[in-house]
């Protein structure tokens, strides 16, 4: 067995050990308090969260630690996916900016963020718009449905057919809408569901479905295109937003052609809670091995902690320890199992100290991945032996800013990938620049036409030159050796003043919204408003995700 695949093993089991410890010590990270109560509703082809956690709350494992998937999911990004205030603002931003497309904007968007009052408004024939008199209207007809978020059955209702193929990127995943209940089938990973307890209360037929543990399942919404619009307003093409899955499938936990072998998106973003019931009835159901955990934990904290301070304002059904609880995953989850960093080599030598960092990705995709608004970096500091700052790259600010970087000073810059560091003007940033179609740097998605850099770093087993074109490198990043699947390699080189010893600090750092995108938006609509106060009053602090430190003489 390789080296890759060893470390690919130790980083999984790992994270599913840590989750375990964690799940038998009754500590899931969850609050036992429920919260306001789930949306509850009804349509020719869904039901609303509140209708299945009727069954499946006040369950427990085997440890007696809380594994309701009510608990959990209610505070994620998925369970509100339709109130994340960023995301409102972003649809109601790029509709401003783009009012002929306004309708075609609002639908793509709903299609991953309200999907059932999606899916079912295609199907009645009804509007699928989401402003003004659509979903987030509370008349519409469709609004529970669409406040529900990304919700249990949507997801367990997804067919296998076409996943992990282009036919369903872009959330064109399939459901069965030719039949009525009860007999509308509804899919779980556990082989011989019990089936009349959910026919009569939810109007499901539950059936086994393998591909409810594959990394396909995630594909229709996490492999995204957005058209490529030219100056003239036409459509040119279509523009790789955020490829997720093409990512996780250039790496050695989606390449090998064993699925049984790979190493799903589940394993990290839904990790074992030990085993129970998933069910509280009947109450002679048996136990279920390696209950997944519904928290589907991902590295948005920031959103989560503005959630979780504005709970009545954003109409959240989840408290607001509930959401304060998940974002501690969030940053647990970047802050304990996403990368490392490591000092490699140093030396002192004529007044000229020279240190070479070793930067991990521990992740089954590249860091970060998704939206093209986060990034990670690298804040790099030397320290005399009275504590004096001598040298400082990478400093990050309270108005979520980095001093040094050349993109948060001007729209029309950026920071270039580094492979030697020697100024402090210079920041090391492993990030996704977009173009537009005159090459301009672009931070509204719908400008997006191009990469001007792409250095996220890459996931083990990722070859940058062997790679499909969607989710490839761009820049320097493309033509420095030790940038490779898996890790970089950075090295600074400082002209020393003061006295030593002199200590080395470096950390990794993490950031949802980037300073350029939370200034992005275009137009007057209340949402924007109601998200920039929000973000102006929220804690714009970086997450850490790793750091070292030495003391050199």
């Amino acid at each position: 067995m390789n080296r890759s695949v060893h470390s690919l093993k130790f980083i999984l089991y790992a994270s599913a050990a840590l989750m375990l410890v964690l799940a038998g010590s009754c500590n899931t990270g969850t609050p036992d308090d429920r919260g306001d109560s789930l949306v509850q509703f009804t349509t020719s082809l869904f039901a609303g969260s509140g209708d299945c956690a009727a069954c499946h709350t006040n369950l427990q494992n085997t440890a007696g630690a809380d594994i309701s998937m009510d608990t959990q999911w209610r505070s994620t990004i998925m369970a509100n996916a339709a109130r994340d205030p960023y995301f409102l603002a972003t649809v109601a931003s790029e509709a401003a900016n783009l009012p002929e497309l306004a309708g075609a904007i609002e639908e793509t968007c709903a299609t991953c963020h309200m999907p059932m009052a999606l899916t079912q408004a295609k199907v009645d024939g009804t509007s699928t718009n989401m402003m003004g008199n659509g979903f987030l209207n509370a008349s519409n007809p469709l609004h529970k449905a669409a406040m529900d978020g990304t919700s249990c059955t949507l997801c367990h209702q997804i067919q296998a057919a076409g996943l992990g193929t282009a036919e369903t990127f872009g959330g064109e995943y399939k459901i069965d809408t030719s039949k009525s209940a009860p007999d509308r089938v509804i899919y779980g990973p556990y082989a011989n569901p019990l089936t009349d307890t959910m026919q009569q209360a939810v109007g499901f037929t539950p059936v086994q479905g393998a591909h409810m543990s594959e990394a396909a399942l995630c594909a229709p919404c996490h492999t995204v295109y957005t058209p490529i619009i030219d100056a003239s307003g036409n459509i040119t093409g279509l523009f790789p937003e955020q490829v997720p899955y093409l990512e996780w499938k250039a790496s050695a936990f989606g390449s090998n052609p064993n699925p049984a072998q790979q190493a799903p998106c589940q394993s990290c973003h839904m990790l074992p809670a030990g085993s129970g019931a998933i069910a509280n009835e009947p109450s002679t159901l048996q136990s279920r091995n390696s209950v997944s955990r519904h928290s589907v934990v991902g590295g948005n904290s920031i959103i989560l902690d503005i959630m979780s301070e504005n709970v009545e304002q954003l109409g959240l059904t989840a408290s607001a320890e509930q959401l304060a609880a998940t974002a501690q995953l969030a940053k647990d989850q970047i802050g304990g199992r996403a990368g490392n960093i490591s000092i490699i080599d140093s030396s002192i030598e004529n007044g000229l100290l020279s240190v070479t960092l070793s930067v991990v990705n521990q992740t089954g995709h590249k860091f970060p991945t998704g939206f093209p608004s986060r990034r990670v970096w690298i804040h790099f500091t030397v320290t005399d032996s009275t504590g004096r700052v001598v040298f400082e790259s990478g400093k990050p600010n309270a108005d979520g800013s980095i001093t040094g970087n050349d993109a948060d000073a001007s729209n029309n810059a950026f920071e270039p990938h580094y492979d030697i560091i020697t100024s402090p003007e210079q920041v090391q940033i492993y990030e996704a620049i977009m173009a537009d179609t005159t090459g301009k740097i672009a931070y509204n998605i719908l400008k997006g036409a191009s990469y001007l850099k792409d250095n996220r770093l890459l996931p083990i087993g990722f070859d940058k030159n062997n790679v499909v074109p969607d989710a490839a490198v761009h820049g320097d990043a493309l033509t420095d050796a030790n940038f490779v699947g898996g890790s970089d390699q950075v090295t600074y080189q400082v002209s020393l003043s003061g006295n030593g010893p002199y200590t080395v600090k470096a950390e990794l750092l993490y950031q949802t919204i980037s300073y350029q995108f939370a200034r992005a938006f275009v137009g007057d609509s209340q949402l924007i408003k109601d998200f920039i106060d929000y973000y102006q009053a929220a804690d714009k602090r970086p997450l850490l995700v790793s750091t070292v430190s030495k003391t050199l003489d």
